[in-house]
């Protein structure tokens, strides 16, 4: 189908007609959906031109016979400052051929402040930028002039954000933009979104999600995805580097002209990287990428695979999104995917074309992460896509936005409120919660309002807010954001060359002459100045640096599927010899967790005695779970001595055996020990300093000096303990529980975990360990270690235990 001359101008046909192209039936339903003045959602597969359809709308306006003048036109967001730098770089492509007069900028924390200052006096046509600088944007006075002309505002890859706190920011920037450009129109696009109609809600304003129009597009070629299977070894019963298939990987990297290689860590991204290298015989070019880089290093990566030069990219999440690079023939996924949306997306990365096939490898680390590629890779050929849920938006949150509104310029309280609730993640906010904030912002809190740095606006007679000093604006745009990640080290060479980054924590283990491999080079620590450790190249292999970022959960999705596959007999003739055996053994010696079901086994095992629960809700759950009923195990006399706990199961050991796990696992234990464990535990005082850095409480920096991490945490410990004992209602208080109850503990996944033990617990006593425990049991005194570190040991202590547990008699 091809758009009507009166919506799309035949230069644009033209060009299309010129690259060999068609414009796709969702591309026209996007033209006909902004020419009827619809906010709209595309959802199509990954290599259909969604960004392309998002821009269309806006490149036709430019090629009309009256097109825009000065000013900015269209408002480009998204998750990555890497996809908004590729987007510019594909959007150049048709305006130069098409010969458009549209001006194309980026605007994101790595952009100078002189181009930035510019940006606002003289916006471009096109901004591409990220939910942080846009918020922060919309910080300036000059705001209001700014956005007043903007025309449409497009959220790419929208389901990688949507549901947290970066969505949060969003959803009321975008409240604030429809404020100051009522005709605005929002447009969504995805890959990979489970339920449009959530989705439709969230960008609507008012949350009206009839508001929307949902536009589906062409279904593309099935991808090509298989997993990779050890040719002359075992699936490995632990670890999750995959580091047994890096020969086969080296392999296909040489078979292949562009491979991108996805972990799930950045320490695995190093730890993968080093180990193509050690086997590099052909000195073929392999780079790496990832978040904690330097700038300058994704940049000559990013321009690299651009331009053809590397057979192969080791990476994260850093580059999950959007970014085209069509020559990439071969997506390899080492470890477990987690998710099958998130499998589908970096599928997507290979060929990006909607015709063509994608090419992908998934090479699981061990024996349960094989059954868990195995559930993605069925999955991911139903098209059956999950993702997180949405929650209410955070009150932290809320609070720098309210600060941010005041930097701008006085507010109405009423008229922001009634612009807050437009946003669909704060449709719950009250006029009570609505005045709680305010008097946060404000003041702090009744406990700290005696203390004139937290007095940062207050209101006159008529309800109108503003600052108490304009140094409160630059002090604001200085620290707001919502990534609070650890404290970091800048890793420097002596000449000053930046490499990237490694936590505080990491850094602080380091001594002068310690080796390190980071960013792909072997480094010799020389010391550690202010905030700086600095480094020259060394001749010797260091250890990886290691990172507390969060861990990719297990979705509800695959650990059903999971589980489904457990107690599917008929279907283990599919799984390599070793992997089926591993479930007969089980079926044989013991029970298997099948849908529904909780399965608790207990055994003895070097003196000890070992319950091993097997719940498949995520690490988080279970390591919550393991908290809590060790305490239980000692209120009962029953003296624990320790758990561990991976994405699949729980092991907990102790002194005496457990006879019967019911009662460890009563429903109760949310109202009465949760509470306890959590108030006492260090995840409160953890989710109390990030909400207390987002809300803007607590700033980690000042001009010219940035505060430690160890400095940071001494001040919001400081007003935690303040704040428990004078003001335990405090708003602060109250997004710190919810972050720890949602985010750390996973309380949700946990009730139904207690609810399904509750209905159907099954428990086994055993005389030894049994098949399915070993791949938990060989994490013992290993669980602070990156995973990968100790693979090899690992190997070694699995197979011990697996001839025990897999023998016959």
């Amino acid at each position: 189908m091809t758009p009507s001359s009166d919506i799309l101008a035949s230069s644009i046909t033209d060009w299309f007609t010129a690259r060999g192209w068609r414009v796709r039936r969702h591309q026209s339903e996007m033209l006909e959906a902004a020419r009827a003045g619809q906010h709209a959602l595309l959802v199509a597969d990954t290599g259909a031109g969604k960004t392309l359809a998002g821009f269309l709308p806006t490149l036709a306006d430019f090629a009309g016979d009256n097109p825009p003048g000065d000013g900015l036109h269209t408002l480009y967001v998204s998750p990555l400052k890497a996809l908004a730098h590729d987007v510019q770089r594909n959007l150049l492509t048709p305006i130069g051929d098409i010969g458009l007069n549209v001006r194309v900028e980026t605007r994101s924390g790595d952009t100078p402040s002189d181009r930035k200052a510019r940006q606002r006096a003289k916006p471009p046509h096109v901004l591409l930028t990220t939910p942080e600088s846009l918020s922060l944007l919309l910080s300036y006075p000059e705001a209001a002039t700014m956005f007043a002309g903007l025309k449409r505002v497009i959220v790419d890859e929208v389901h990688a954000f949507a549901t947290g706190k970066r969505g949060d920011l969003l959803a009321l920037s975008l409240a604030r933009l429809q404020a100051l450009a009522p005709g605005m129109r929002r447009v969504a696009l995805s890959a990979t979104v489970a339920d449009p109609q959530d989705f439709c809600a969230w960008l609507a304003p008012d949350g009206d999600a009839a508001s929307v129009r949902l536009v589906e597009g062409e279904e593309g070629a099935r991808p090509e995805l298989s997993i990779m299977n050890p040719e002359d070894q075992r699936v490995p019963w632990g670890g999750h580097a995959a580091a047994w298939a890096v020969p086969q990987l080296y392999d296909e990297i040489r078979r292949n002209k562009t491979t991108l290689i996805f972990t799930n860590t950045r320490f695995l991204a190093e730890y993968i990287f080093q180990l193509l290298w050690d086997v590099n015989d052909d000195k073929l070019p392999i780079g790496i990428h990832h978040g904690s880089l330097s700038k300058e290093a994704r940049r000559k990566v990013e321009g690299a695979m651009a331009r053809g030069e590397l057979r192969a990219l080791v990476c994260t999440a850093s580059l999950d999104l959007g970014v085209d690079w069509g020559d990439i023939d071969l997506v390899v996924q080492m470890g477990a995917p987690k998710g099958s949306s998130r499998l589908l997306q970096r599928i997507g990365r290979a060929n990006h074309r909607l015709d063509c096939p994608s090419r992908a490898l998934l090479a699981p680390g061990n024996r349960f992460e094989f059954l868990e590629a195995f559930a993605a890779q069925e999955a991911v050929h139903e098209g059956r896509r999950d993702g997180e849920d949405f929650r209410p938006g955070g009150l932290d949150v809320l609070a720098q936005h309210v600060m941010a509104c005041a930097c701008a310029g006085p507010f109405d309280e009423t008229a922001l409120y009634a612009e807050v609730r437009s946003a669909h993640p704060y449709r719950w906010i009250d006029a009570a919660q609505w005045q709680r904030v305010l008097a946060f912002v404000a003041t702090g809190g009744y406990a700290l309002r005696a203390y004139d740095r937290f007095k940062r606006i207050v209101r006159d007679r008529n309800g109108t807010w503003r600052l108490t000093h304009p140094e409160h604006a630059a002090r604001h745009r200085l620290n707001a954001g919502i990534i609070v990640d650890s404290e970091m080290l800048e890793v420097r060479f002596r000449n000053g060359r930046s490499l990237g980054k490694v936590e505080e924590s990491f850094g602080a283990t380091l001594s002068p002459g310690d080796t390190i491999r980071f960013a792909g080079m072997d480094l010799e620590v020389e010391g550690v100045r202010d905030l700086e450790l600095i480094v020259r190249a060394a001749k010797k292999p260091g250890q990886i640096p290691s990172y507390m970022g969060a861990r990719l959960p297990l979705t509800t999705h695959l650990s059903d599927r999971v589980r489904g596959l457990l107690v599917d007999r008929a279907g283990w003739s599919r799984f390599p010899d070793d992997v089926r055996e591993w479930l007969e053994m089980q079926d044989w010696r013991s029970r298997l967790p099948g849908p529904g079901m909780l399965l608790a086994e207990s055994f003895p095992h070097q003196n000890k005695h070992y319950t091993v629960y097997y719940t498949f809700e995520g690490w988080n759950a279970n390591q919550s779970l393991g908290m809590l009923i060790t305490r239980r195990m000692n209120e009962r006399g029953l003296m624990p001595l320790g758990f561990v706990a991976n994405d699949y199961s729980l092991a907990v050991w102790g002194a005496r055996p457990v006879l019967d796990p019911a009662p460890l696992l009563s429903p109760d234990i949310l109202a009465h020990e949760f509470v306890e464990w959590v108030q006492e535990s260090h995840l409160l005082r953890r989710a109390f300093r990030e909400v207390a850095v987002i809300s803007g409480l607590v700033e980690r920096q000042h001009p010219g000096k940035r505060k430690s991490g160890k400095q940071v945490t001494f001040s919001t410990d400081l007003i935690y303990d303040v704040l428990r004992k004078y003001e335990p209602d405090h708003l602060l208080l109250e997004a710190a529980w919810a972050d720890a109850r949602a985010r750390m503990t996973d309380v949700g996944r946990l009730g139904d975990l207690l609810d399904r033990a509750a209905g159907q617990l099954v428990h086994v006593e055993l005389d030894r360990v049994s098949p399915l425990a070993v791949p938990v049991l060989v994490m013992i005194g290993r669980e602070t270690t990156p995973a990968g570190a100790a693979d090899d040991e690992l190997l070694v202590e699995a197979e011990s235990l697996a001839a025990a547990a897999m023998r016959a008699d």
